[in-house]
């Protein structure tokens, strides 16, 4: 089974994105048929016909494997369980459980380190630079924040200094961008969990519910606000890895004369 794809694939369907299938056999370098058979199985649930015909279990395992999810979810470390699992008639070796252990945890892990690559016009990420600190040339102390717009495909970006968070300053950071980029609005863009978007996050149990007047101001701009799950950032890498840029900032602390001239700065940064 392709876990990069269905994990592609399981994402779109979370929230209700019908995929470009063309667009993701490139991303994945399969066949769409592959991505479209991968998706058709994720709305339907059944996920049995994707798997390998090749057992990826040892046979000793055969019987036991749902024992040791179960346990590995426990945090029970591989000695314990090769330990209860011997109580249940497991006449294997240790080795075997500590290498379907480890397997089992990479594939986890790797579960959580798929990145998003879109088609022009779909999709943009947003995030914030916080409570950034910088001192004037005559020693005034500015602390600011940088408001991040990132356009999937293209890679153009839009950069404004703010001195808060709230919803309309960041309603009046998402028209500028808007208009700064001068391409339309993406389908779709992704947000941090930010509390001026987000009233409660995802989570295993829950799903995100975006604040009213937001959802409001998205669907009169007409996009679809997507919210990135806690301690999943890879879904909005571009926007993280755009932060990094900002902080060649740092290069003219103590170096500027105001706020004018900090935004110039910034302005600059956009071009890179």
């Amino acid at each position: 089974m392709r876990k990069d794809v269905l994990e592609g694939v399981l994402l779109h369907i979370m929230n209700e994105i019908h995929p470009n299938f063309a667009a993701l056999a490139k991303q994945y370098n399969c066949d769409y048929r592959t991505v479209k058979r991968y998706y058709e199985a994720g709305l339907t649930g059944d996920l049995d016909k994707l798997r390998e015909r090749k057992p990826s279990v040892p046979p000793l395992l055969h019987g036991f494997e749902e024992i040791i999810r179960d346990k590995l979810e426990l945090n029970c470390s591989a000695a314990s369980i090769f330990y209860f699992l011997g109580k249940k008639g497991y006449k294997g070796s240790y080795t075997t459980i500590k290498r379907y252990c480890r397997k089992y945890r990479e594939e986890k892990v790797q579960k959580a380190t798929i990145r998003i690559e879109t088609t022009p016009g779909l999709s943009a990420q947003v995030d914030w630079k916080e409570n950034v600190k910088m001192v004037s040339r005559d020693g005034e102390v500015f602390y600011f924040n940088i408001f991040l717009y990132i356009l999937g495909y293209s890679r153009m970006k839009y950069l404004e200094l703010t001195f808060d968070r709230t919803q309309p300053t960041v309603f009046q950071c998402l028209v500028n961008a808007f208009e700064y980029c001068g391409n339309g609005i993406p389908q779709e863009i992704w947000f941090d969990n930010m509390k001026t978007v987000v009233d409660r996050s995802k989570s295993q149990f829950t799903q995100t519910v975006f604040n009213e007047k937001f959802r409001q101001f998205a669907k009169d701009a007409g996009f679809h606000p997507i919210a990135c799950r806690p301690f999943r950032p890879q879904t909005k890498g571009k926007v993280e890895a755009l932060a990094r840029t900002v902080e060649r900032l740092m290069v003219f602390n103590y170096e500027f004369t105001d706020v004018q001239e900090l935004k110039q700065i910034i302005y600059e940064l956009m071009q890179i």
